[in-house]
């Protein structure tokens, strides 16, 4: 895989991006969504290189982007509260992840009808240790239909609050099977991002499972 590549094509759609930023509300949120997917792709691409330091840096652009976005977003634009908890956790940025997922759980996530908004809820839960609620967001998405919520996302949810090594280690294989049989990624970077982040919490909780793929870091690149 030509890493360098994709981290180069990300980087120069975020400064395009950056540079041609309108001021019009609605045309500036687009505008900074477009460039925070960008920026974590760069992120993702210079992680998967090893070069933690600059990954750490396109993240932290990925977040702030993603936070700015929300002010004018449409209602329940719960898509950029996921992306900016995930990119500070990519980042190994756990103050900055802490704070965001605090921010995230401001905006009432949790109180939305949408599977997306209660998997935000779910996400800056686990950040932040909130178990209990983080326990029965996990399992009110366990119950959704698979067309409207992956459940293996929802079981290592489940297990990471519960800290239940089986059951979350369970959740993150099928999670991973399902990234590396799927034929499209996400800004087109084959990486299996949510199980990096998932994993980056199970790590702080003593239950991480440090699967191999193409689709993940090197074993010695595992901590992020």
């Amino acid at each position: 895989m030509d890493w360098e590549q994709h981290a180069e094509r990300e980087e120069a759609r975020y400064q395009d991006g950056w540079q041609r930023l309108p001021e019009e509300p609605e045309p500036r949120q687009k505008q900074l969504v477009r460039i925070a997917m960008a920026a974590g792709g760069a992120g993702l691409a210079r992680l998967m290189q090893g070069r933690l330091a600059e990954a750490a840096g396109w993240f932290a652009r990925s977040a702030e982007r993603y936070r700015e976005s929300y002010e004018q977003a449409p209602p329940e634009s719960w898509g950029r509260l996921i992306g900016a908890v995930k990119a500070r956790v990519l980042a190994g940025d756990w103050a900055g992840a802490e704070t965001d997922a605090r921010w995230a759980l401001d905006q009432r996530p949790d109180e939305s009808g949408s599977p997306i908004g209660r998997y935000a809820a779910a996400l800056a839960s686990l950040v932040v240790g909130e178990d209990e609620r983080a326990t029965e967001l996990a399992a009110g998405l366990a119950r959704e239909s698979e067309e409207t919520f992956p459940r293996p996302v929802a079981g290592a949810l489940a297990g990471l609050a519960s800290r239940d090594a089986e059951s979350y280690a369970s959740g993150l294989a099928e999670i991973l099977t399902s990234f590396e049989t799927r034929e499209e990624y996400l800004e087109d970077i084959p990486v299996a991002d949510t199980v990096l982040v998932l994993e980056a919490i199970a790590e702080r909780r003593g239950i991480p499972v440090r699967p191999r793929s193409a689709l993940l870091p090197s074993p010695r690149l595992e901590s992020v």
